[in-house]
C-alpha cells in the first residue's frame, strides 16, 4: 500500500490530499460554469464531482501520487485543486505521460494561487516521482492557463481532441522548472 497522500506548504497554501468535508467545496467549484468553460464546456453535476472526488482520493494509494485540495494557510478556505493524475482518457494521439491539472474557485482567481501551487506539485515531483516528466492538455482558447504552463516550463507539443474537443498538448520534464521572476 502506498501513502495516502503528500502535504505541500508554500508562503501561502497548504495543498494537502482531499478528505470528505471538501466535497461541497469541490462541487462549488466544478459546478460554476466559469471553472467549466474550457475544461468539458458544461458545469459537472453532482454525479460527476463525486465520481472525480473519489478518482483523486483513490490515486494517492494506489499510484503514489494525486491531487490536492489547496488551502488558504490563514483561513482554511478551499480554493482549488491540483496535482498530478493518470486518466487513462481516450484520447487520439494517446497520452504516455501523468497529466497535471489545476481549477481554482471563482473568488480565488487572480491571486497567483495555481502558479503558487503548480510550482510546490512539480518542485514535488521533481523530487519524488520516477517518470520521464508530465503533461497537461489544456483547450485552444484558454490562454490563462496556457500563459501558466509555459510560464512554469511546459512546452506545446502538439495537437488532440478528446470527447470530441481540440486541445494542445504540453509536456515537461522533469528537473525542468522554470524558476519564478523576481517581482
Amino acid at each position: 500500500m502506498r501513502d495516502e497522500g503528500v502535504v505541500l506548504l508554500t508562503d501561502r497554501l497548504i495543498l494537502r490530499p482531499h478528505i470528505l468535508g471538501d466535497f461541497e467545496d469541490s462541487f462549488d467549484m466544478w459546478s460554476d460554469p466559469t471553472t467549466t468553460e474550457f475544461i468539458g464546456g458544461h458545469p459537472s453535476t453532482r454525479e460527476e464531482c463525486w465520481s472525480r472526488f473519489l478518482r483523486y482520493i483513490g490515486m494517492w494509494p494506489t499510484l503514489g501520487f494525486g491531487y490536492w485540495a489547496i488551502m488558504e494557510r490563514d483561513t482554511q478556505t478551499f480554493v482549488g485543486e491540483i496535482g498530478c493524475a493518470e486518466f487513462k482518457r481516450d484520447i487520439v494521439p494517446p497520452i504516455s505521460l501523468p497529466e497535471s491539472g489545476w481549477a481554482i474557485t471563482r473568488r480565488a482567481r487572480g491571486k497567483g494561487y495555481a502558479e503558487e501551487a503548480l510550482r510546490a506539485v512539480l518542485d514535488w515531483a521533481d523530487d519524488s516521482l520516477e517518470i520521464d516528466g508530465t503533461t497537461c492538455i489544456i483547450a485552444p482558447d484558454n490562454r490563462v492557463s496556457r500563459r501558466l504552463a509555459e510560464k512554469v516550463g511546459y512546452e506545446c507539443v502538439g495537437s488532440a481532441v478528446y470527447k470530441g474537443n481540440p486541445l494542445d498538448v504540453f509536456t515537461r520534464k522533469l528537473g525542468t522548472l522554470v524558476p519564478k521572476k523576481a517581482s
